[in-house]
């Protein structure tokens, strides 16, 4: 939505396409913000995905595989209606490169392909070294873990455990060879996409880019500078913690956020919960309304907010880029997904990071390892973060002077990246000029 944007202000007009179930989330926030589902200069379109059950939307493995089965010929007539309609004649996609069936539909259909990635530039790298992986002998042809090690693809990429390679910590095992096929398709990007653009910038990612020459990083993207431009959420955003944060003091909040997909059971729930009270810090958490499973008591969960009224706020979504860019916001608690990392860095906060699937466990490793911009939470002998290591933790990124400065540098280097002459905004550049073709 960011890139649409953008776009749209290079006088571009775009169809935003959504599946159904998203498509009316996104419509849904719009609406609960005053606003309207019409935007300028972007036309929000839906197909199906022929998933029937909700529940099923929670499982990543059918979604995927609802995905592959059923949305290429959705798009298909949704791109003969647009022109049935009298729109103006399709010329590009821009799609997202893990969508890979998309990009035969474009071929099909006569239209040319570009590419955004959503992940890290070290994902998609990852990615394309699978078959030099397996010929390694680190993993087998399924893309399960042959060595229990630790490697590193290139210096400035970070490194990686086995166990923690994204396409094998996503959902369980038996649905482990769908999402490797996805990652394992974008060995066809250099034939099918002209150009892949991906939301970083080449301080943060110069091993990842080094060997990546045909991605174009554009980052960190943004809509417009003053956020006023709706970039899509799925729950409507309780503003009113915006005036909450007004009132505390600068670098004092703890802000807690796990992006759309995290699910935490009740006990690390309630571990995470009294670790925040534990560190006596003002903090806003943000807890969707399917954030736990099973049973959590809610008289626990009201008392526990009675509690800390005084000290904490809790919403069930809220408009990230303008709490991260609060002054009164001193540590991002984060499941470390690409979008909220950039957010994180163009806004000059410290992390604690708190990974949960897939590439995440690559991010985090930025963050730790490469840039040196936060800590990462440990988990006990159960595999809970226990309250005290959150405490701990969250006072340790706090207190650290050199965590700070670094993160001030990191963030001047990604503004002066977007900036006129910046090399994001020339590699912006350098996308309008291919579309406008």
């Amino acid at each position: 939505m960011e890139l649409s944007h953008r776009l749209v202000d290079h006088g571009f007009e775009v169809t935003f396409v959504n599946t159904e179930a998203h498509h009316a989330l996104v419509v849904a926030a719009l609406l609960a913000a005053g606003g309207t589902s019409a935007l300028a200069g972007i036309h929000l379109a839906s197909i199906s995905d022929g998933v029937e059950d909700d529940d099923d939307r929670k499982d990543i493995i059918k979604l995927v595989k609802a995905y592959n089965r059923n949305m290429p010929g959705n798009l298909e007539r949704l791109v003969a209606e647009m022109e049935t309609d009298g729109r103006p004649k399709v010329k590009w996609l821009i799609s997202d490169v893990f969508v890979w069936w998309s990009f035969d539909v474009a071929k099909r259909l006569g239209i040319r392909v570009a590419s955004v990635l959503p992940a890290s530039a070290a994902c998609l790298a990852i990615s394309l070294k699978i078959p030099k992986l397996t010929e390694d002998g680190l993993i087998n042809s399924k893309g399960w873990p042959e060595r229990d090690e630790t490697f590193q693809l290139a210096p400035g990429i970070p490194p990686l455990h086995t166990s923690e390679l994204p396409w094998n910590n996503v959902g369980a095992a038996e649905g482990q060879p769908v999402i490797f096929e996805m990652f394992s398709r974008t060995d066809r990007l250099s034939a099918l996409s002209e150009m892949v653009v991906c939301n970083s910038f080449p301080e943060a990612e110069a091993g990842a880019l080094k060997l990546l020459p045909n991605v174009l990083p554009i980052g960190p993207l943004s809509s417009d500078g003053e956020f006023r431009k709706p970039v899509g959420q799925f729950l409507p955003e309780d503003t009113r913690c915006l005036r909450w944060l007004d009132a505390q003091p600068d670098g004092s909040v703890v802000y807690v956020a796990f992006g759309s997909f995290t699910i935490f059971d009740p006990r690390q729930f309630e571990e995470l919960a009294l670790g925040l009270e534990l560190t006596g810090r003002p903090f806003l958490w943000v807890v969707r309304p399917d954030f736990t499973t099973g049973e959590l008591s809610e008289a626990w969960f009201d008392e526990f907010q009675a509690r800390v009224a005084g000290k904490g706020m809790v919403v069930s979504w809220c408009p990230q880029q303008q709490v991260l860019a609060h002054r009164a916001v001193g540590c991002f608690v984060s499941h470390c997904g690409w979008n909220s990392t950039m957010e994180g860095v163009r806004s000059g906060v410290p992390f604690l990071c708190w990974p949960y699937f897939a590439e995440q466990f690559l991010d985090r490793n930025y963050v730790t390892e490469v840039w040196r911009t936060g800590l990462a939470v440990s988990h006990n002998a159960d595999g809970i973060v226990t309250k005290e290591e959150l405490r701990s933790k969250v006072e340790q990124v706090v207190g650290d002077a050199e965590i700070r400065e670094r993160v001030r540098l990191f963030k001047d280097a990604a503004s002066r990246c977007v900036s006129e002459g910046g090399s994001s905004n020339e590699n912006f550049k350098r996308l309008v000029s291919l579309l406008s073709e």
